[in-house]
């Protein structure tokens, strides 16, 4: 199989060392290679898939909202988000999905109930804003309109808060890059949380993580999100059940465990 992660930047990426390690469980041949490409490369990615050169493709950012678009049949959660992060063709057209979205909600699942506020304003936060629909939501971004204009194109009820503002007692979902390269969140924000999700993942525990675990708030991290949605895309690819276990280990392989 031929597949890739398409974005800019993916050299951070653990996605092939993942995917690489779950072809060689199941015994398929095949590689994953991370593609650094600009909205002209993406494109010509998706000429690719749509020629059988690509078997399936990721993608992250900047990109989510382009493959969206470049897809003639998309899953419910994808097309309510309006963002893809999984390509594959289906019936001679191009498919895509957004896994983020039940990768986020096995996470909620594990969150107190009661509010969630999401942080971000991109094709991450679309996800998870998707992913919480249903909860008390509120949603902050460094950009307040930008987070305002993702709410009203979701069309999912949510209020907007300030970037920086706590919110006691909530479930924080960090659906932004910071905390990858060492960055902390806001003062405050994670300090009052009742739980945290950081989709957010770097050599080392992100800072968000490491303050929930100190704590003792229900944290998940950004490599146990990355683990759920990539098994559910090799599900996708290759119609065989997703070696979780392996796909985890592969994740976390070279992982430090000291402290950010």
């Amino acid at each position: 199989m031929r597949l890739a992660l398409l974005g800019m930047p993916v050299a951070h990426s653990r996605s092939p060392q993942i995917h690489r390690a779950a072809l060689a469980a199941c015994g398929l041949p095949g590689d994953y290679r991370a593609r650094a490409v600009d909205g002209a490369g993406f494109a010509a990615a998706c000429a690719e898939l749509r020629d059988g050169r690509l078997d399936g493709a990721n993608v992250t950012m900047p990109h989510k909202r382009a493959a969206h678009d470049a897809c003639a049949v998309l899953d419910p959660d994808a097309r309510r988000a309006g963002a893809v992060n999984t390509l594959a063709m289906r019936g001679g057209l191009l498919a895509g999905w957004c896994t983020d979205v039940a990768a986020v909600r096995a996470a909620l699942d594990q969150m107190p109930v009661g509010e969630v506020m999401i942080l971000g304003a991109g094709g991450a936060a679309a996800a998870c804003v998707v992913a919480a629909a249903g909860w008390p939501l509120l949603v902050a971004a460094r950009r307040r309109q930008a987070g305002q204009d993702l709410v009203e194109r979701l069309g999912i009820p949510a209020t907007v808060v300030p970037w920086g503002q706590p919110a006691p007692g909530a479930s924080v979902v960090n659906a932004t890059p910071l905390g990858a390269g060492g960055e902390s969140l806001p003062d405050g924000v994670v300090a009052g949380a009742a739980g945290l999700v950081d989709l957010a993942y770097g050599r080392v525990p992100t800072p968000a993580v490491v303050a929930g675990a100190r704590a003792g708030i229900p944290t998940v991290d950004g490599l146990t999100i990355l683990v759920a949605q990539a098994a559910a895309a090799f599900e996708i690819w290759t119609g065989r059940e997703a070696p979780r276990a392996v796909m985890e280990a592969a994740a976390r392989s070279g992982e430090s465990l000291k402290e950010a």
